[in-house]
């Protein structure tokens, strides 16, 4: 099974723009409509199952490719 960031990465690369670039377009149209406590909340469990496995270092958050 491929990791949700993995498949991420390799979408944003086979659209030839860096995964950063298409997070940042996310966010400005998830930051430019209106959402209710209760949208979040639904977010929230919607990402429950989600787990990484382990905690990542400073370093390995702000990684630059």
């Amino acid at each position: 099974m491929m990791l949700p960031l993995k498949r991420a990465r390799e979408g944003a690369r086979s659209e030839h723009r860096a995964l950063n670039d298409a997070f940042r377009e996310w966010l400005i149209q998830y930051g430019s409509r209106r959402v209710g406590v209760a949208e979040v909340k639904e977010l929230y469990n919607s990402l429950r199952h989600v787990n990484a496995g382990r905690k990542f270092t400073r370093d390995e958050v702000n990684e630059r490719r």
